[in-house]
């Protein structure tokens, strides 16, 4: 049974659309195959009547269109390239980013909670404390009217 907030908004359902655009993005990058085939493959073969599919395709191609934007942008907090990350850190950075710069409607914090819930499940060992260091410095710049708020309660 889904919770929807007043807003009309499901959280469960849009922390499966995260998990399912991670999943579409990390075989876009690995394949480099078309943005549209991949998502049409992700509707066709994932259990998508439980996840916010107006969501998932945002996230994915919001990160597609974004992509030279998204990685420019992390750079500065990245210890190294982008393409040396992780592959599947590489996504979860993307689809963060991607919602702390153009999905202002979601919390930062959960933005950097999601973030960190997928690479625990996803991602290297240890892989969501590299994902938590990286998003809590972009987040402070990002978002510093917001994150300053929350620190000053």
């Amino acid at each position: 049974m889904s919770r929807h907030r007043a807003d009309g908004i499901d959280p469960v359902a849009r922390s499966r659309s995260r998990r399912r655009a991670l999943q579409a993005l990390y075989a876009w990058q690995v394949a480099r195959a078309p943005i549209a085939s991949v998502i049409a493959e992700f509707q066709h073969e994932q259990d998508m009547e439980i996840a916010d599919l107006a969501y998932f395709e945002d996230l994915v191609r919001g990160v597609e269109q974004q992509c030279a934007e998204l990685d420019a942008r992390l750079a500065g907090f990245l210890d190294r390239g982008v393409e040396a990350v992780d592959p599947i850190e590489r996504a979860i950075l993307r689809i963060a980013a991607y919602e702390l710069l153009h999905r202002l409607d979601i919390p930062y914090r959960v933005v950097i909670n999601e973030a960190i819930e997928s690479a625990k499940r996803f991602g290297a060992d240890n892989g969501h404390t590299y994902v938590n260091g990286v998003l809590d410095k972009a987040a402070a710049q990002w978002r510093a009217a917001e994150a300053g708020a929350a620190r000053s309660r």
